[in-house]
């Protein structure tokens, strides 16, 4: 008899958190997704306050009602007519990404996810009992997945297809038709969409676009306050979707799972959605001051072609030193001292790619870049 469940031992670290542990605290860090900033001073009061009020209990499963009333009017320029149930608050967007595998995916189903991906959807589907099989999201479609490639994967196994836009690690976005197109295409083989957009409000040239909304009831939506308003340690995320029976089951799981979110935080986020409802647009706006500055130093080095994002907070240049694989690379610059990941610890199809998490000073980028430059000259050399 093994020690060890077969699920854990297929689940490996990921490529991005090996990096980070290997790094020393004087390297200059674009390695993890953390916004450089502090949640806004309304959200520490009121969650100070919370506690002293005694809201330090279970809650609903589900959440807050006044919280999920909340959530469900942010939406009402995408889908009118949501409220409270449709909304279930979950222990960040990585725990209700888990709900949402438990909930749909059955053993010996399949879902597709892009490749590159965020680390956690594969092991995710695999905890399930599902197995996925990735899309490509490549460099000269500005990594949005086409149609054709979609079509050449899905079976009849097939129950689910994760969209994530914008996109960690790529920072590509969709406009409104590519989103009917991916639409369309899950609605022709009554697949469920699950629409991470947790980045919805960390757009730069033209507005969020959603799957909520769209026209398709088999959508549902996983969002987070982790990057928005720069609470990435509270842990604190939602599902939302106009589909009743889904958010039923969802909320249902969701007891197994972590029983109810914590109470003050809950009070605390709906202070912030009342009092600095504007905060993301603020923290949007310094990240598109760093995009701008990281995409040109990038583009201007030798070896290296860069997109312009129009959202996250990603960067996922090609970059060509022949002989090295990105993991190579991304070694070799932290030894000169910057912290990036390898485009590989986001699939095999990121081998040619680095990441580069723009949540630093445009100071710090300035001289972050200034050290990969002369890396690549050194190494092209």
């Amino acid at each position: 008899m093994g020690d060890f469940s077969d699920r854990a031992l297929r689940i490996q670290p990921t490529g991005v958190r090996k990096m980070f542990d290997l790094a020393g605290d004087d390297v200059i860090s674009f390695g993890l997704g953390e916004p450089d900033f502090q949640p806004p001073p309304i959200a520490i009061e009121a969650f100070h306050q919370a506690m002293l009020d005694g809201k330090n209990k279970y809650t609903t499963t589900a959440g807050l009602p006044a919280l999920r009333e909340k959530i469900a009017a942010s939406w009402a320029s995408y889908q009118t007519g949501l409220d409270a149930s449709n909304v279930c608050i979950t222990m960040s967007g990585t725990n209700a990404l888990l709900n949402l595998f438990l909930t749909l995916v059955n053993p010996g189903d399949n879902v597709l996810l892009p490749e590159p991906y965020f680390p956690l959807y594969g092991p995710d589907v695999s905890i399930a009992g599902g197995s996925a099989t990735y899309y490509p999201c490549q460099f000269e479609h500005e990594f949005i997945p086409q149609v054709s490639d979609l079509e050449a994967l899905v079976d009849d196994r097939t129950v689910a297809i994760l969209y994530n836009f914008p996109s960690n690690p790529t920072g590509g976005t969709l406009d409104t038709q590519q989103r009917d197109e991916l639409l369309a295409f899950a609605r022709k083989h009554n697949l469920w969409i699950i629409s991470d957009e947790v980045y919805d409000r960390i757009v730069f040239d033209g507005p969020h676009v959603s799957f909520m909304g769209a026209g398709y009831e088999r959508v549902l939506v996983v969002n987070s306050f982790s990057k928005t308003f720069a609470m990435t340690g509270w842990r604190m995320g939602y599902i939302i979707s106009e589909n009743a029976e889904a958010m039923h089951q969802v909320i249902k799981m969701q007891y197994y799972i972590a029983a109810c979110s914590n109470d003050a935080m809950q009070h605390a986020i709906l202070a912030t959605m009342e009092q600095a409802s504007d905060y993301p647009e603020m923290v949007a706006a310094e990240f598109k001051q760093r995009r701008n500055l990281i995409v040109e130093r990038l583009n201007a080095m030798p070896g290296v072609e860069c997109h312009k994002p129009q959202g996250a907070i990603y960067v996922f240049p090609k970059v060509t030193v022949p002989g090295m694989t990105s993991q190579e690379l991304a070694m070799v610059l932290l030894n000169d001292g910057v912290l990036c990941s390898p485009g590989s610890a986001f699939g095999p199809s990121g081998e040619g790619h680095l990441r580069f998490a723009y949540t630093i000073s445009q100071a710090d980028i300035s001289r972050g870049m200034d050290i990969v430059e002369a890396t690549l000259n050194r190494l092209l050399k």
